[in-house]
C-alpha cells in the first residue's frame, strides 16, 4: 500500500482497495475507523451522544467491579480487537473492530495493542450512525470468529439484545428491558438489573 489516505467506504460492495491490520498501523485519521473483510467502515466523526457514554461507563464499570481479581478481564473503547484467519501476521489480518465493551478471559489473547482473536463477550452501543454496521457486518463477524455472547444495547429506547453462541450459530434473547434481569451465560453469576441500570441514565 502507499502512504495515501484511504478513501473512507461505508458499504463493502464498492471496490475500494483491500486493506490489513498492517495498512490501519500507519493510518493517521481524524475518524476512528475500522476493518471488516478488509474493507473501511468510518465510526461517526464526532464523539458519541453523551447518554451513549452514560451507558459505556456505567457498564464498564460494572463489569470489572464483578470480574476484580477474576482471570476475566474488561475493556472499553478505544481498544482494538483483531480477528486472524490464516495467521497472526498483521499483514494478514483484514478485520480490526473496537468495541464499545468487551470481556476477554483468555490472557494469551492479549497483548499491547489489545485482543487478537475472539472475546467472550463483546457489547455494542448503538447509535443511529452506527446501527446498520452493528447489525449486518458485525453480527457476521462475530458469529463467524466465535464470540461466546453479543450484546447490543439500543441507548435511546433503553433496551439489550443478547446474541448467544450455539453450536456456531447465535440464538437471539428476546428484546430486554426494564423489569427485566440478565443473566450472562459467557460469565456464571454477572446479571444486570435493567430497570437499575436505565433508572438514572437519561
Amino acid at each position: 500500500m502507499d502512504d495515501q489516505k484511504p478513501e473512507i467506504v461505508n458499504e463493502p460492495d464498492m471496490a475500494y482497495g483491500h486493506y490489513s491490520y498492517a495498512d490501519y498501523l500507519t493510518w493517521n485519521m481524524e475518524e476512528v475507523v475500522e476493518l471488516i473483510n478488509g474493507r473501511i467502515f468510518k465510526k461517526a466523526a464526532a464523539a458519541p451522544r453523551r447518554i451513549h457514554q452514560r451507558i459505556s461507563i456505567k457498564l464498564a464499570a460494572k463489569l470489572y467491579n464483578f470480574l476484580e481479581g477474576a482471570l476475566c478481564q474488561v475493556y472499553d473503547a478505544p481498544f482494538d480487537v483483531r480477528f486472524p484467519k490464516a495467521s497472526n501476521e498483521d499483514k494478514q489480518i483484514f478485520d480490526v473492530v473496537q468495541p464499545d465493551i468487551c470481556v476477554i478471559c483468555d490472557p494469551a489473547k492479549l497483548d499491547d495493542r489489545g485482543c487478537i482473536g475472539a472475546p467472550d463477550l463483546i457489547v455494542e452501543i448503538l447509535s443511529p450512525s452506527n446501527s446498520e454496521t452493528e447489525l449486518k457486518h458485525k453480527y457476521e463477524l462475530y458469529e463467524s470468529n466465535g464470540v461466546g455472547e453479543y450484546w447490543i444495547i439500543h441507548a435511546e429506547t433503553q433496551d439489550l439484545l443478547i446474541y448467544t453462541l450455539v453450536e456456531g450459530r447465535y440464538v437471539p434473547s428476546r428484546l430486554l428491558t426494564f423489569g427485566d434481569v440478565v443473566e450472562s451465560a459467557v460469565l456464571p453469576g454477572f446479571k444486570l438489573d435493567l430497570e437499575e441500570f436505565f433508572g438514572d441514565i437519561k
